[in-house]
C-alpha cells in the first residue's frame, strides 16, 4: 500500500499558473457541481498544425460529427472550422438520464497562418471523426471560399 502513496505538494499547480485546473472536481467534492452544471464551457476542437515550405496540414478531432455536417472556410490566411454534433433523442419507457458528457450543439474554431492560403487547390477529408485539411501556401491574396469535405 505504501507504494501507492503520492506526496501532496499544494503549491504545485500555483507554481506551474494552473490554480484552478482542479476545481470542477472541488465543486464535485463539495456536492455544488449540479448547481453549475448548466454552465460548462464546450469543448474545443483539438487540431494538430504542421508546415512545409509549401502548405500546412491540419488535423482536427471532430468526433460524433457528421461529414455533412461540417464546414471549412478559408479567408486569406484566416481558416474557420465548424462542426454540428446533433442530439440523437432516443428515450425508453421507465428510463431516465442519470448523467450526460457527450457534447451536442455546434463548434467553431478560427485560426490565422503565417501565411496565405491557396484556396483553389486547398483539399478537405474526413474520416473516423478527424478531419484532414490540406493548406497551401499562396503569395497573392484572396477571397472567402468554402471547402468541399470529401
Amino acid at each position: 500500500m505504501a507504494n501507492n502513496l503520492m506526496q501532496l505538494d499544494p503549491f504545485n499547480e500555483i507554481a506551474n499558473f494552473l490554480p484552478l485546473r482542479n476545481f470542477e472536481d472541488l465543486l464535485r467534492d463539495l456536492r455544488v457541481r449540479p448547481v453549475f452544471g448548466n454552465f460548462e464551457a464546450e469543448p474545443l476542437i483539438k487540431m494538430d498544425v504542421s508546415e512545409t515550405d509549401q502548405s500546412y496540414t491540419v488535423k482536427a478531432e471532430l468526433p460524433g460529427v457528421k461529414k455533412e455536417d461540417v464546414k471549412v472556410a478559408i479567408e486569406g490566411n484566416q481558416v474557420t472550422i465548424s462542426a454540428e454534433a446533433k442530439h440523437e433523442t432516443e428515450k425508453k419507457d421507465g428510463e431516465s438520464v442519470v448523467r450526460r458528457e457527450r457534447y451536442f450543439g455546434v463548434q467553431s474554431r478560427s485560426f490565422t497562418l503565417a501565411h496565405e492560403i491557396d484556396d483553389s487547390k486547398s483539399t478537405a477529408k474526413y474520416s473516423d471523426g478527424v478531419l484532414e485539411l490540406s493548406l497551401p501556401k499562396r503569395s497573392g491574396n484572396s477571397g472567402r471560399k468554402l471547402l468541399p469535405i470529401g
